[in-house]
């Protein structure tokens, strides 16, 4: 077994991947800065060791074999620094789990903008439950499993699901990570533009994946979003056989007779317009629908009959941070949280939640963090993605001194065209050491009987949900 030290642990799939293969019996260390929950509390309760910050001296300490770079880590990284002047070998995660944990599996990977982790970590639970014992990496903690990341249970001839992101793989390899996976199954769920830090344009992502649906083999399966344009343009020239998933009659798989209550949804199945069967699934919102159908399409391209996915569908538990209701409190106020950072994410997310708490008010915070929504590329269809959401708090802008002013997101007009809308809209104070206290001040004084407050981040929101709970302990 080997010693492997990794550069960025705490992201998560760095962090599942390193638990995976400590438990697996390789001796893990890593560093990071800033670490939070869910990935630290993770990475403790499995006893990884890791250094806070980055320093020359953690690798000394640790005398890897080699040395995993996690993608978001540049030149200058003084860890980096000292690994390039010793010659270590240096290895991306992606790469990794291509050569220790997919190896000769039959690898199935999930794309796309949107619904990624809960479609990845629906289908790894439709194969476990289904008795196939998959591995998988989840860019989150799945809920029927605990663990993010864990190889094959099967010696031979058994599978592999990963989560398939289009961001790049290293400071050294600038391809999509996807491109490692080895794709004999694969779904794409939908294809928009994203990660403005490394695509310049949608036809950017569209020849990343182009170039994945070219490494499917004729013997393989490609499933996409029969409703998504961009989806069956990419998936046109593909060589192995393509199914659709959606709502219209185009479709090969088909969800109808959709009906949703606060225990989830239920829906019959077409495929090829015969009934399959109603399935029933602990998921809101017609965009989850999607996500189940191009999980069933490919758990039964795995061989799994229908009856076993349908008892599977039933028993699924959401990730963490996907829809995540943190509590009910005092005043009947209910605590809400999602990862959802791209505008159509944030929007059919509001969507459904309005549906589940029909007739109550939606108080929204949101944090712009990502690379795509600090900058003024969405500054229109952020201020259409909130219709659902009577009040509107937005919380700072992350790290814009990285940005011209006619680059970073406009946050003052933003509250202009939201308020336009009727809205309240809070805005954090820039410049200060007071965040996100002034946030929590605001809410105690906004909220009222009833109200859901939905956090929506792919950060931690300066640890606003914890603040938040703590406070509604007291008055419950």
């Amino acid at each position: 077994m080997s010693s492997i030290y990794f550069i960025g642990i705490g992201g998560t799939a760095m962090a599942s991947t390193a638990v995976a293969l400590s438990r697996s019996g390789h001796a893990i260390t890593g560093s990071d800065t800033q670490l939070y929950p869910p990935m630290s509390t993770y990475l403790d309760e499995h006893n990884i060791r890791y250094f806070n910050g980055f320093s020359e001296h953690n690798i000394q300490s640790a005398s890897p074999d080699f040395i995993v770079v996690g993608n978001a880590i540049s030149r200058g990284n003084p860890e980096l620094e000292y690994a390039l002047e010793h010659r270590l070998e240096l290895v991306s995660m992606p790469d990794l789990v291509r050569r220790t944990l997919i190896g000769s599996n039959t690898s199935i990977v999930v794309t796309g903008t949107h619904g990624k982790t809960t479609t990845t970590s629906l289908l790894a639970w439709l194969l476990e439950n289904g008795g196939l014992r998959p591995g998988f990496l989840v860019g989150g903690i799945p809920e029927n499993f605990s663990v993010g990341c864990r190889a094959s249970g099967r010696e031979s001839d058994g599978f592999f699901v990963s989560e398939g992101d289009e961001y790049d793989t290293a400071f050294f390899d600038k391809r999509s990570k996807f491109l490692h996976y080895r794709p004999d199954i694969a779904i794409i769920n939908n294809i928009e533009f994203d990660h403005a830090d490394i695509f310049s344009s949608l036809e950017d992502i569209r020849k990343s994946f182009r170039l994945f649906v070219n490494l499917i083999p004729r013997n393989g399966r490609l499933i996409i979003n029969g409703e998504d344009p961009v989806a069956i343009e990419v998936a046109s020239k593909a060589f192995c056989r393509v199914e659709r998933f959606g709502l219209s009659e185009s479709c090969e798989w088909r969800a109808v007779n959709i009906n949703s209550d606060h225990d989830g949804s239920s829906f019959d199945i077409l495929h090829n317009e015969a009934f399959e069967g109603n399935v029933k699934v602990p998921l809101f919102g017609n965009y989850n629908i999607m996500n189940s159908l191009a999980a069933v399409a490919a758990a039964m391209a795995a061989g799994l009959s229908f009856e076993a996915v349908s008892k599977g569908l039933a028993l699924f538990r959401r990730p963490k941070r996907r829809m995540e209701v943190i509590g009910t409190y005092g005043r009947n106020i209910t605590l809400v949280e999602d990862f959802a950072h791209h505008p159509t994410a944030v929007r059919v997310t509001l969507e459904a939640i309005g549906q589940l708490y029909e007739g109550r008010r939606i108080v929204t915070c949101f944090e712009p963090r990502s690379n795509t929504t600090t900058r003024n590329i969405f500054q229109k269809e952020l201020s259409e993605c909130f219709s659902p959401a009577s009040v509107v708090v937005f919380g700072k802008v992350h790290r814009p001194e990285r940005y011209s002013p006619d680059l970073l997101l406009d946050i003052d007009l933003l509250k202009t065209e939201l308020e336009k809308q009727g809205k309240i809209v809070f805005m954090a104070a820039r410049g200060t050491d007071d965040y996100p206290m002034d946030i929590l001040r605001f809410l105690e004084e906004c909220i009222d009987t009833g109200d859901v407050i939905v956090l929506l981040s792919n950060g931690s929101f300066g640890n606003l949900r914890n603040l938040l709970v703590e406070r509604f302990k007291k008055y419950s």
